[in-house]
């Protein structure tokens, strides 16, 4: 389900959020259309916190630490990189209304990135923004070989750790079904959100200010999370 609105209707960071807590995102047409739509998908898009699905090939890429892996460096590159075209995608859906509305975010602490780097060269990432206990991801991008899917996997270890109970990944697709991404009908996906948005998740519960390494990020995601009863929930 869409609703658009005109580029004239002023959209606020609190209107956003406000939007996220219902289970509504914003998406543009294109980078060039100034209008944005209102998206409630009826099967939504979750990645399990305890149902990341890491490949060896992978897990060893992660626990080599070929990427250094950083939070909240460079939110402006990181959105220029998830508006770069790329293989089955030749437009973007980031227009300038978005941009401007997840800075205004970020500069709030409600969004955060997620960079991989080569030395000091950005090389891949992802966005996303943080409500109560939920993290709802918005677009990755890659400019090396499993650059994004190191960052998808430290930042299921800094969500697991920050006491999170969802990440929406909005929609399924065949790249996302491959770490554990299911289908949510809109029904249970409400019931699941409404369950994260009590309390409030700390983002930081690992250290922003320094990377974290693969071989602490991969035993943070095959931990088991605990609930207060001390049972798995």
């Amino acid at each position: 389900m869409a609703r658009r609105d005109s580029a004239s209707v002023e959209i606020t960071p609190e209107v956003l959020l406000k939007a996220y807590a219902c289970g509504i995102f914003p998406m543009a047409e294109s980078a060039d259309d100034p209008a944005l739509y209102w998206i409630e998908p009826e099967q939504r898009g979750v990645i399990p916190l305890d149902g990341l699905i890491v490949p060896s090939r992978l897990a060893r890429t992660v626990r080599s630490d070929h990427f250094r892996v950083e939070v909240d460096r460079d939110f402006d590159a990181v959105i220029d990189g998830c508006a770069e075209p790329a293989p089955g995608r030749t437009r973007t859906w980031i227009n300038t209304r978005i941009r401007a509305l997840y800075r205004r975010l970020f500069e709030t602490g409600h969004c955060h990135t997620v960079e991989a780097y080569v030395g000091d060269t950005l090389v891949g990432g992802l966005y996303g923004v943080s409500l109560g206990c939920a993290f709802f991801g918005e677009s990755m991008f890659h400019r090396d070989r499993d650059a994004s899917k190191v960052a998808l996997v430290h930042l299921v270890a800094r969500l697991k750790a920050g006491g999170y109970r969802l990440l929406d990944t909005q929609f399924v697709t065949d790249h996302l079904r491959r770490f554990g991404a299911v289908e949510v009908p809109r029904r249970s996906y409400h019931k699941l959100l409404a369950q994260a948005l009590i309390g409030e998740a700390d983002f930081f519960a690992l250290p922003g200010d320094a990377p974290i390494a693969g071989a602490r990020a991969l035993e943070l995601v095959r931990e088991t999370t605990v609930g207060p009863s001390g049972d798995a929930p």
